[in-house]
């Protein structure tokens, strides 16, 4: 795999309508066109803030992670594993897929109610991607200080991986690291990098700017660095929010489709059909009867992995 350099690429959100959400739509920035991966995070969502009454029926996962970051809100979590949750604000909810797992997502109660939070997903590595599937919940994450070369102190919630020496318990299958990094008004801090890694940090609120005040955090958008920094400065103008992400990069070919993630389009017509036919593969979500979102048809072309475009090129 080709190395990307340093990079300063912003990556702006998409409006994307999401089936099985009543009334609701996400903003996404993974992937993105042709970048499909940082490290191993291959998707990223952002719904919110909205006031809605969330319904996401039950719905299979392949080859991948769930990780649920909530901002505002309480969100219900039901699976095949016979896990029923409530996700409060602070804790993550990390649902491994292995082989075939199915879960739903409810707010709670029956009126519209604001709820704002981020959903990412983390590829399996071929060693790990065929196995059971598993649940985690983790309530009290660790956190670090970073010192700020003007204002405070910035506050890093270590959600995924390891970031300044923390680790998180949360399980992961692939070097990598997903951090809520809070900045209050006129703070300038440098985050460390791995320069092996490559990197991305994700708007979340307020004015931020990347690189010495010379690139602005698109809203609710991405900015792409790339890898070969052993850090960058982060300035904010405002109270603000960021969530920061990286990882080794991922060398194998993905063929993502719906709500799996396979190696060749056999991989996806198969959980497809298996999820159709009410496959053991998937089990059942206990409380919802017969109610699930059905698999949409396959597209009429083979599907191939997605591959990123020369790095001379923007994404």
């Amino acid at each position: 795999m080709s190395r990307p350099g340093p990079r300063l690429i912003p990556l702006e959100a998409r409006e994307v309508p999401l089936g099985g959400l009543r009334a609701m739509s996400v903003q996404r920035v993974l992937p993105y066109r042709d970048l499909p991966t940082i490290g191993a995070w291959c998707f990223v969502d952002r719904f919110g803030p909205q006031r809605v009454t969330m319904r996401v029926d039950p719905h299979p996962h392949t080859g991948l992670q769930t990780v649920t970051w909530p901002l505002t809100g309480r969100i219900r979590h039901r699976d095949t594993l016979g896990v029923d949750t409530v996700l409060d604000v602070g804790q993550l909810n990390l649902m491994t897929s292995g082989d075939g797992v199915a879960h739903s997502e409810y707010s709670l109660g029956s009126e519209d109610e604001l709820l704002d939070a981020l959903q990412l997903w983390v590829a399996l590595p071929d060693a790990s991607r065929r196995g059971a599937p598993a649940f985690e919940t983790h309530a009290d994450l660790p956190s670090v200080s970073l010192p700020a070369s003007q204002g405070d102190d910035a506050v890093v919630t270590v959600v995924m991986g390891t970031f300044a020496h923390v680790t998180s318990p949360a399980t992961t299958h692939t070097p990598l690291v997903g951090a809520q990094v809070a900045l209050t008004a006129g703070t300038i801090v440098d985050l460390p990098l791995d320069p092996a890694w490559e990197h991305g940090i994700v708007h979340v609120d307020g004015d931020v700017t990347v690189a010495d005040g010379e690139t602005p955090l698109p809203a609710r958008g991405l900015l792409y660095l790339g890898d070969g920094r052993d850090g960058i400065s982060v300035t904010a103008a405002t109270d603000a929010t960021v969530f920061f992400l990286g990882g080794e990069p991922f060398a194998e070919d993905l063929v993502m489709w719906w709500n799996f993630i396979g190696r060749t389009h056999e991989d996806i017509a198969t959980a497809r059909d298996d999820w159709e036919a009410h496959s053991e593969r998937f089990g059942e979500v206990a409380g919802h009867g017969d109610t699930r979102i059905p698999a949409p048809p396959l597209p009429g072309v083979r599907l191939t992995p997605r591959r990123r475009r020369a790095w001379d090129e923007t994404p």
